[in-house]
């Protein structure tokens, strides 16, 4: 009896070892919903008490979060580590990387992952920005820079019903919902144009797009952007 369960203890640890490593691409948990020459955007949904496959990431990539979660990051070569996040948490991860994630919440683990393909060219590149962090009040709202990594600025956006926020013409812009927004883009010379975004939706924006944007709808609208050089 005892040889028979060290025998599918063995066997089991032999199988957690041997566990395949997928690209992104082709992990089931991922669901590549946007991609250009910059960035490529993944939709990531894990039920509760499930984890993805051992996946890589090759490039460096930031992560937003749609909701509570509680996971488990299991990175290859080290130990497993318990993470507690919270709505909009928006972090930097360098590549390379082959992570396991599991979500031990109640929950399912939600989350929108942006990863950069130029990411070897950006890291040589001068920052154009002043400002790496720092908090702004706006006209009923708030835009906090959250950080500058790989010469993209991460900032998050607050506004309340009426709330209206700039948005310099300097490059292209990815904005990730964390609410639904009901927003109005009012472009200088252009036709006001209206913007109806779920949560966890994300657009990109070419250079030149945007000047402004207003919260037009009844509820607080919270969304990142993400400005590319």
């Amino acid at each position: 009896m005892k040889c028979s369960v060290l025998i599918l203890l063995l066997s089991t640890i032999l199988t957690v070892q041997a566990a395949p490593e997928v690209e992104i691409t082709a992990e089931p948990y991922h669901h590549l919903v946007f991609a250009n020459d910059q960035v490529r955007v993944f939709d990531v949904d894990v039920l509760p008490h499930s984890e993805t496959l051992r996946h890589w990431h090759r490039h460096d990539y930031v992560f937003v979060t749609l909701g509570a979660a509680n996971i488990v990051n299991a990175v290859e070569g080290k130990e497993p580590a318990p993470l507690k996040l919270s709505v909009g948490e928006t972090r930097f991860v360098p590549a390379p990387v082959a992570h396991i994630v599991r979500n031990v919440g109640a929950q399912p683990f939600r989350m929108v992952t942006v990863e950069f393909l130029e990411d070897d060219k950006l890291r040589h590149s001068p920052s154009p920005w002043d400002e790496a962090r720092g908090l702004d009040i706006l006209n009923g709202g708030t835009k906090q820079i959250l950080f500058v990594r790989d010469g993209v600025r991460v900032s998050e956006f607050e506004l309340q019903p009426g709330g209206m926020v700039p948005h310099p013409d300097i490059g292209p812009q990815l904005l990730v919902a964390i609410s639904d927004l009901e927003i109005l883009n009012r472009g200088e010379g252009q036709r006001s144009q209206p913007g109806h975004f779920k949560s966890g939706d994300s657009k990109w924006f070419p250079g030149g797009y945007w000047r402004a944007v207003t919260n037009v709808g009844h509820n607080p609208a919270k969304y990142v952007i993400l400005e590319f050089p």
